[in-house]
């Protein structure tokens, strides 16, 4: 948590990592360290409600350590864990305005959802929860089925 501020250049998304992610996805979720000093970290799990799906909530790499090939290790390691878990579709959202993170999740695969909306020529959805931002929903298949991009 200490780290978010200063990864998302100023960007307070602390509250989108409550404690209950700690405490209840500890094992679907991963951390990158270097020196004992976190570099990356993926929240995720496998979705009790919906089966054969896995879902990313937040994950994050040190500025430093981007184009490094750690961010994609991660969600590598989350899809391998998720087609453990017989999971075959993993889904993720990002902000319209998070660009880097846009291209990042297209060049894993990942391909955008249609949404009710358009941002930048991005489709978006509103986001139900308390700030209703416009989200970007993607997904990625891990059975090759429905492509990518």
């Amino acid at each position: 948590m200490a780290v978010m501020v200063e990864w998302w250049g100023g960007r307070d998304l602390r509250s989108m990592l409550p404690r209950v992610f700690f405490e209840h996805f500890c094992s679907t979720s991963l951390v990158a360290e270097h020196d004992d000093e976190p570099v990356g970290f993926l929240v995720g799990f496998v979705c009790p409600d919906h089966p054969g799906e896995a879902y990313v909530h937040f994950a994050g790499v040190h500025p430093a350590w981007r184009r490094a090939g750690l961010g994609a290790e991660l969600y590598g390691r989350f899809f391998a864990l998720a087609a453990d878990h017989g999971c075959t579709v993993v889904r993720a959202v990002t902000a319209p305005v998070n660009k880097g993170s846009v291209a990042f999740h297209r060049r894993l695969g990942f391909r955008l959802l249609p949404g009710a909306d358009e941002v930048d020529g991005l489709p978006v959805s509103v986001d139900p929860g308390p700030y209703g931002e416009h989200l970007v929903h993607f997904e990625r298949r891990l059975d090759g089925e429905g492509g990518g991009g």
